[in-house]
């Protein structure tokens, strides 16, 4: 019987993985179950979103809209470092580097979004990923966002569906760009 060269098995091995949805890292292989598909929005089966529950349109006042509020609620850097790691690999980001993703919440803090739910935080590049789009934009979006339902121009939950949804077209969804 002959044998099969070891370059040849490593790539029949590797093409194997793909093609079960498997990411092949100098740790072993691991499952890819979010896709870059939606860049530069994160896959909505792996982040829907999730509120903090003790912000409501009834609360905004001694919550979101009071200065430095979100400091309060901020996780740790030891937590959202060690999520982004693992949904880098859940990803199947190519480049693993924790510096050129940001920790994002979706449904962001300024808008009473939950601070540390799986579901509402994922690894938004900080590069554009062929959109346009980086993720300092959306940072602008968040603080707008927050001012007019601090002003009381748009709803809390219209505010928070709109970033959800789409936070490249949030604004002009709610006719506030």
């Amino acid at each position: 019987m002959s044998r099969i060269p070891r370059p040849l098995v490593t790539t029949l091995s590797t093409l194997a993985l793909a093609a079960a949805g498997l990411t092949v890292t100098a740790g072993g292989a691991h499952a890819q179950s979010c896709s870059q598909d939606y860049l530069p929005l994160p896959d909505p089966s792996c982040q829907p979103g999730a509120v903090n529950p003790d912000v409501t349109q009834d609360t905004i006042d001694s919550t979101i809209c009071v200065s430095g509020w979100t400091a309060t609620v901020r996780p740790s850097s030891s937590y959202t470092t060690a999520l982004k790691k693992k949904q880098i690999v859940e990803y199947g980001y190519g480049d693993t580097s924790t510096a050129d993703y940001e920790e994002d919440h979706l449904i962001p803090l300024e808008l009473g979004g939950n601070p540390t739910s799986p579901e509402n935080l994922w690894p938004e590049p900080r590069y554009d990923t062929g959109s346009g789009e980086v993720a300092a934009d959306k940072d602008t979006v968040e603080n707008t966002l927050k001012k007019d339902v601090c002003n009381g121009e748009v709803g809390l939950d219209d505010a928070r569906n709109a970033i959800a949804t789409d936070w490249t077209t949030a604004l002009s969804s709610l006719g506030l760009s």
